[in-house]
């Protein structure tokens, strides 16, 4: 029988096949404007609560004071002298076992991230060491240490270091294989890869994680000092709380809000310098 071609004819596409299907992204962008009035309204709706629920007289000026009595109890504290001194004690602290964390965590971590005997030798110790409650061993460093500064910055080294060192790990594996590739094909020795290739590639993680931690130094700062110190602001609000003064102990904590602001600022701006290509 002689072959016969047979020949398709397309198919005629209907009104749901001429629809160009759309996918919105998951992420989305506004203007500089919107950002800036969305920044002030965080701010402004709970100030605006809180001077509401304030003024309605519902709640005791003694539990809940004013707005307003809250900015004079901080100007009242700042003319006396004792903000000052008390921030400079607390900032000091933090300067002191902040900095310290970092300077173990940063190279304990990068080993874990690019050696492979330190991540095995390592990472149970510390993954055990983060779970423990570092204010658990504030008896402990009152009886090694004392009560002085020594214990106080130790308390702020422990609630940082391992939990620092972790993400810094983590944030030095994320070097694309890649990357190390091609360094190693060029020639490159293993301590200029890790300079040149692996430690600014992992750099704005690296930050991103000193951020995260450096609320948790705020908070165990505070937490130091509650216990047998003589100055520093959560010494302060010690000393408000025995005697009811709510409006100074409000004070105290938008002082420490602001600056935990202003530090996470800061390393955001260290971040987007250091690490401009990195998205």
């Amino acid at each position: 029988m002689p072959r016969q071609d047979i020949e398709t004819a397309p198919a005629a596409e209907g009104p749901a096949q001429r629809r160009t299907l759309t996918t919105k992204p998951l992420t989305t962008s506004v203007s500089a404007r919107t950002a800036w009035l969305l920044r002030c309204l965080s701010i402004l709706v709970p100030l605006a609560a809180w001077q509401a629920v304030s003024a309605s007289g519902r709640v005791d000026p003694a539990f809940l004071p004013s707005p307003s009595a809250v900015w004079a109890a901080g100007l009242d504290m700042a003319a006396e002298g004792e903000l000052a001194a008390d921030l400079a004690a607390s900032l000091g602290r933090i300067a002191a076992g902040f900095g310290l964390a970092v300077l173990i965590s940063v190279p304990l971590g990068f080993a874990m991230g690019t050696l492979g005997w330190a991540q095995p030798l390592l990472e149970p110790a510390v993954g055990i060491l983060r779970y423990l409650p570092a204010s658990a061993f504030i008896p402990l460093l009152i009886i090694w240490l004392g009560i002085g500064e020594a214990s106080k910055v130790a308390l702020l080294v422990l609630g940082v270091v391992f939990f620092n060192t972790l993400m810094t790990a983590d944030a030095v594996r994320r070097v694309p294989r890649r990357l190390l590739e091609v360094s190693a094909t060029l020639g490159a020795s293993r301590p200029r890869v890790a300079a040149r290739v692996v430690f600014p590639y992992a750099l704005p993680g690296i930050i991103d994680a000193m951020r995260v931690n450096a609320a948790a130094a705020w908070n165990f700062v505070v937490v130091a000092e509650l216990v047998a110190a003589t100055s520093g602001l959560g010494y302060r609000i010690t000393r408000a709380q025995r005697f009811l003064q709510t409006d100074r102990i409000f004070a105290i904590l938008v002082v420490i809000g602001l600056i935990g602001l202003a530090i996470d600022v800061t390393l955001r701006l260290l971040r987007a310098r250091v690490g401009r290509w990195a998205r």
